[in-house]
């Protein structure tokens, strides 16, 4: 299978809303974990998805934009790290 089919298919079990576990994502979707988890990575790295711990929850509309704008915006005063927002430091 390819990664794009793998990542659609994990995507499209995630909850709305709330969230699941890795364990119970592995369980529903019938994949092994690792699969399971590299495809987590990657939906994670395309801002898609937020996990926490074990959970795993879909990022809303609005949050992926702003994670977007966050990661790519270099004039921006803050940065958002593990879902915390941080002043961003000034060189010297």
């Amino acid at each position: 299978m390819r990664e794009e089919d793998l990542d659609w298919a994990i995507y499209n079990r995630i909850p709305e809303i709330g969230g699941i576990t890795v364990g119970d994502l592995a369980a529903a979707t019938s994949f092994e974990h690792g699969a399971v988890t590299a495809s987590l990575e990657r939906l994670e790295r395309y801002l898609l998805i937020r996990r926490s711990g074990e959970t795993v929850r879909h990022l809303s509309i609005q949050e992926s934009l702003i994670e977007c704008q966050c990661r790519y915006a270099e004039d921006m005063p803050f940065v958002i790290e593990n879902g915390v927002v941080r002043a961003k430091r000034r060189e010297k």
